[in-house]
């Protein structure tokens, strides 16, 4: 009885505790005049319509200084905002980083690989001073085709990129690698940001599918007609959950048009959006019927697979898959009712007939507009697709709109264009806002707003609002152009500041999380970098680039925990085992141990910030890790090859590869003691384990 007492008193304590910490503790004034419409017949309050992401993207006056120090400091408009709100917090930026670890940053921030010995030394010699010889290295790393291979990987973790559906059968994709490599040329291209989000949500509106169908095209073919409908495999990327391989029943249309709205929202306007998707949301300004009138848009839009190839083949191919599917059908009918001897030879037969079903036509992982199959959206009541309200058209969130703006009509011509240009509008502020924070993030490790996927109140407001808003009206003023934006920030001496600072002390006690960026943020290499890392220095790494993506040999076990474990299908040639990461396969129900490890993210929902955990599987994966184990041999190969017979040559150059710098003089030491009793393949293997190689200063 003393037990249940004291259980109900925590249950009660524990349900006041979550409502006095949800409770809105302002004065009863400010949040009366937050919620007094703004106007009589506005269904949005004053404050819902003054939120600071729903307001117009200010233009921000760059702040002066008089002090002549402050103004040596400052090298662009980004130094002016950050030394502001320093000043403010009485903080001072720390002391430029060295030229060894402003390269090593910078090359991983770029291209996601670690720069040569030979890279390090060119810049370290350049005798232009320090701020002109980094501007000079920046303009050299920015055309690198490497740095679509890096920045390409970031907006696949914002689109949860997968080549497989997930849940139980994990169906693969053949060609959804096309997403992977338009993404890579997009950036590599410096192709404006604007004209990105366009092709993805509306790329089969805005191309002629007849100049690309049975065309006899290759896949892979660089033509700007099958990029456009590449990219609008947008759409696609999503989970899907068949039932028994039919996923145009209500039910599994219903969650395939939710994966499709949400994202839109998550991706390109960093709202949450599907959280009204059952009701009105409860932090934002989105009401339910946004959420479906954002769904309106995309209700003629239809998975396709546009052929690549002529129409005879095509119509053969199509005949034979109808064939082996009606089979199929059959079979799996007559499974229904059977049992003993007759159920095991139906079984036979089934895994006979799928193992007959033609393998994928040359064709282009896409959608396209079904009119005929369009469907009629309508409010569904706690968001289930058996329960319709009131039928809905077609509109933009209505807080960004005037009150008397109505739905388009279900039959409007080029849907997702008009959803496309009014997401990638100048004055849409959201869209800019959402990609120069994404852009601060992954050099700085925290964006703006630390939250990038929610603008809205639940998440965080901007810690620098003005530098912000300056960003973003400058990126649509420089034509959404992320190269010169990327310019821009890595110029700065913010960004090129040293991650230790004398002043820590101090500093750590005013901003412990370094929002003001007093100093720089010394950052783990994710899990792709790793990896890639693991490849370049050890000598193995094959840098092809595009096409087809590489399944990679894993532990037996983890193949046989597959629904169809036949799907895991070994690359043959070796050699494209050490390509870069990000041509690996991704597949939902099957993750490498190595990359999960390291935080990789799942691919079931939209990873705007990846998480950098610390804990013992990483260092044992390093150790004991098959990979790590085997790029532990080349290693040691390299540096006898490169090095010679010298221990303290190749301790150096160990060093040197891995850590881009020369071995400290305890470094030696241990490491030449260490060498007496070990071998130089254990020494190898304890590079990759060193925080020098696992970090960025």
């Amino acid at each position: 009885m003393r037990f249940l007492a004291t259980f109900r008193l925590f249950v009660l304590s524990s349900c006041l505790f979550a409502l006095l910490s949800t409770a809105d503790i302002r004065p009863l004034e400010s949040r009366a005049d937050e919620a007094a419409p703004a106007k009589d017949d506005d269904p949005f309050s004053k404050g819902e319509r003054e939120h600071w992401a729903y307001l117009p993207i200010a233009n921000p006056k760059i702040p002066e200084f008089r002090d002549e120090s402050d103004r040596r400091w400052i090298l662009n408009p980004v130094d002016a905002f950050i030394l502001q709100q320093l000043k403010t917090n009485q903080l001072r930026p720390t002391q430029r980083a060295s030229r060894r670890t402003l390269a090593r940053r910078l090359f991983f921030d770029l291209t996601g690989l670690p720069p040569t010995p030979h890279d390090i030394d060119e810049f370290v010699n350049d005798p232009r001073p320090a701020a002109a010889a980094f501007e000079r290295l920046v303009d050299r790393l920015l055309p690198s085709p490497h740095y679509g291979e890096r920045w390409g990987q970031h907006w696949l973790d914002v689109v949860r990129f997968a080549e497989t559906e997930g849940f139980e059968y994990d169906r693969h994709h053949a060609y959804a690698w096309q997403f992977r490599d338009y993404v890579i040329r997009s950036f590599n291209d410096d192709k404006p940001i604007d004209q990105f989000v366009r092709e993805q949500l509306a790329g089969d509106e805005i191309g002629d599918a007849d100049a690309v169908v049975h065309t006899n095209l290759k896949p892979s073919s660089e033509s700007k007609e099958i990029e456009l409908f590449a990219a609008v495999g947008f759409h696609r990327l999503g989970p899907v959950r068949r039932n028994a391989g039919n996923s145009d029943v209500a039910f599994s249309r219903n969650e395939v048009l939710t994966e499709m709205t949400d994202i839109i929202g998550s991706a390109f306007l960093g709202l949450t959006i599907g959280c009204a998707r059952c009701h009105d949301h409860k932090y934002d300004a989105i009401r339910q019927k946004d959420y479906y009138r954002l769904q309106a848009f995309l209700a003629a839009t239809h998975e396709y697979d546009l052929p690549l190839v002529d129409s005879k083949t095509a119509a053969k191919w199509e005949a034979r898959t109808k064939s082996v599917n009606e089979e199929i059908a059959k079979l799996r009918e007559a499974l229904n009712s059977a049992t003993g001897e007759a159920e095991t030879r139906l079984r036979k037969q089934l895994t006979d007939a799928k193992s007959r079903i033609p393998g994928s036509l040359p064709s282009i992982f896409s959608v396209r507009n079904d009119a005929k199959k369009r469907t009629v959206i309508h409010l569904l009541i706690r968001g289930e697709e058996s329960q319709k309200g009131e039928r809905l058209g077609m509109q933009t969130l209505s807080v960004l709109l005037p009150d008397t703006v109505s739905d388009m009509p279900p039959d409007t011509s080029f849907p997702k264009t008009i959803l496309a240009n009014w997401v990638a509008d100048a004055g849409n502020p959201l869209t800019a806002r959402v990609f120069v924070n994404r852009v601060w993030q992954y050099h700085f490790g925290q964006g703006l707003v630390s939250t990038p996927n929610d603008f809205g109140t639940n998440g965080q407001p901007p810690s620098h609002p003005e530098l912000l808003d300056y960003l973003a009206s400058e990126f649509v003023r420089h034509d959404w152009n992320i190269k010169w934006l990327h310019r821009l920030i890595l110029t700065s001496n913010t960004y090129q500041q040293s991650s230790r600072s004398t002043l820590a002390a101090a500093a750590l006690k005013a901003d412990p999380d370094n929002q003001r960026l007093w100093r720089f943020n010394r950052r783990r290499l994710q899990a792709e970098e790793v990896r890639d890392a693991m490849l370049a220095v050890s000598g193995k790494l094959n840098r092809k680039r595009f096409g087809k993506s590489v399944i990679v040999p894993v532990e037996q076990e983890l193949v046989d925990l597959l629904y169809n474990p036949s799907q895991w299908e070994v690359t043959p040639d070796s050699r494209n085992h050490a390509r870069r990461t990000i041509y690996l396969l991704a597949k939902r129900n099957l993750r490498l141990p190595f990359m999960e490890v390291f935080d990789q993210p799942d691919l079931q929902t939209s990873c705007g910030r990846r998480i950098a955990s610390t804990h013992s599987p990483q260092a044992l994966e390093l150790l004991n890790g098959s990979l790590s184990n085997a790029l532990a041999d080349a290693f040691a190969k390299r540096l006898r090859q490169e090095a010679g017979t010298s221990r303290s040559a190749q301790i150096d150059l160990a060093f040197q590869l891995a850590a881009g710098r020369p071995a400290t003089q305890i470094e030696v030491q241990f490491s030449s003691k260490f060498l007496e009793k070990n071998s130089l393949r254990e020494f190898a293997l304890a590079m990759f384990n060193l925080n020098a190689f696992i970090y960025v200063d």
